[in-house]
C-alpha cells in the first residue's frame, strides 16, 4: 500500500510539473509572439484603414494620467500598438501594451497614435497622431498680468461644443473639496467661499451648444432658444486687485427673442485657443455687462464628469 501511494503521489508530482511546464511554455509562447514583431518603424508603408483615439483632454496638469481608448470600424482578431513621438517623424512603440486602451502619464507635447494589427502583423487601421499639452494655470495671463499687445481676436471656434453648467454640482456638494482646499490658503472659511461661487456660478441656464458658425442653443429648465451671433471685439478690464482681463464679445443678427443680444466670453486666454472652461456673460446691453464682476455662471465640456470638474478647479 504505502508503495503505491508513493506511486501515486509520483505520478501527481509528475502531472504537476508537465502542467506547470506547459503553462510557462504558453506564456513563453505569448510573449515570444509579441516580441516577434514590434513593429517599431513607421507603420503607415502600406494603405490602411482609418482609426480614431477617444478621450483626449484639451490640456492635462502636471502629474495627471492620460487615459486614451481606439476604435476602428473594421473586424480583425488583431491586436493593437502605441506609439510616441516628440516630433511626429520619429515613433518610438510603447513596450507591452497590445490593448485598445492606453493609460500613461501626462507629457507636454508628446504626440500620440495607435495601429491595429491584423492577424498577420500587416497594418490594418492607424489613427491620425493626438497632442498631449500641460497646462498647470501658472502663468502671468493667467492670472490677469500681459500687455495689450499680447491679445488677439478670436474665432467662436474656440468655444464650439456642448457644454454645461457647474451650477449644479456646488448645490449637490461635489465640489465642497475645492472651497475647503481654498481656505486654507485664502481669507475666507470654506463655508465663504461656497457662498462666493455660489453667486457666481448661479444660473438656469445648465446646457448650453455652440457651433462654428456661430449658432448658439441655450437649454433652460424645460425650455431651449437659439441665436445665431457674429463677432464683435473684445474688451479690456481693469479689476482692483490690480490685475486684468478680456472679455470677447459676440452680438446677436438673429434667432428667437429669448435669445439675449450679447455673450461675452472670459476663460483667462487672450489669444486663440481652444477653451477648456469658460464664464459667460449674457444681455441686451453691452456695456452694462461689463460692469457685471458678481455673476458669471461658468461651463465645462458637456462630457467631464464631477471628479474631472473638480481635479482641474483645485489646479487653479
Amino acid at each position: 500500500m504505502k508503495k503505491k501511494l508513493l506511486k501515486g503521489l509520483s505520478v501527481l508530482a509528475a502531472a504537476g510539473l508537465f502542467a506547470a511546464c506547459q503553462n510557462e511554455e504558453v506564456k513563453q509562447s505569448e510573449e515570444d509572439t509579441h516580441e516577434s514583431h514590434q513593429h517599431t518603424e513607421e507603420p503607415r508603408d502600406t494603405e490602411t484603414a482609418p482609426a480614431v483615439i477617444e478621450g483626449l483632454s484639451d490640456h492635462y496638469h502636471t502629474g495627471d494620467t492620460v487615459e486614451l481608448t481606439a476604435a476602428a470600424d473594421i473586424e480583425t482578431d488583431g491586436h493593437w500598438h502605441w506609439y510616441t513621438s516628440e516630433d511626429q517623424e520619429n515613433w518610438e512603440l510603447i513596450d507591452g501594451e497590445y490593448e485598445d486602451t492606453l493609460s500613461l502619464e501626462a507629457v507636454d507635447g508628446q504626440y500620440i497614435k495607435a495601429v491595429l494589427y491584423d492577424d498577420e502583423h500587416e497594418a490594418a487601421a492607424e489613427s491620425d497622431p493626438v497632442n498631449i499639452k500641460i497646462d498647470d494655470h501658472t502663468g502671468d495671463i493667467y492670472n490677469g498680468h500681459f500687455e495689450d499687445n499680447q491679445i488677439e481676436d478670436r474665432d467662436i471656434s474656440d468655444w464650439s461644443g456642448e457644454w454645461q453648467s457647474v451650477y449644479p454640482y456646488l448645490e449637490s456638494g461635489e465640489l465642497d473639496d475645492v472651497f475647503e482646499h481654498k481656505s486654507e490658503d485664502g481669507d475666507m472659511t470654506a463655508e465663504e467661499y461656497k457662498e462666493y461661487y455660489r453667486e457666481g456660478y448661479m444660473t438656469d441656464v445648465n446646457e448650453i451648444n455652440i457651433t462654428d458658425s456661430g449658432e448658439f442653443t441655450f437649454y433652460e429648465s424645460d425650455e431651449e432658444y437659439t441665436g445665431k451671433y457674429e463677432y464683435d471685439g473684445y474688451e479690456i478690464l481693469e479689476y482692483e486687485a490690480g490685475n486684468r482681463g478680456v472679455r470677447f464679445i459676440f452680438n446677436k443678427t438673429d434667432g428667437d427673442g429669448e435669445a439675449p443680444d450679447f455673450i461675452q466670453f472670459s476663460d483667462h486666454i487672450i489669444a486663440p485657443e481652444k477653451s477648456g472652461h469658460f464664464h459667460l456673460y449674457w444681455g441686451d446691453d453691452r456695456e452694462a455687462l461689463l460692469d457685471e464682476v458678481v455673476n458669471w455662471p461658468t461651463y465645462y465640456p458637456a462630457d467631464s464628469t464631477a471628479d474631472s470638474i473638480k481635479k482641474d478647479m483645485l489646479k487653479h
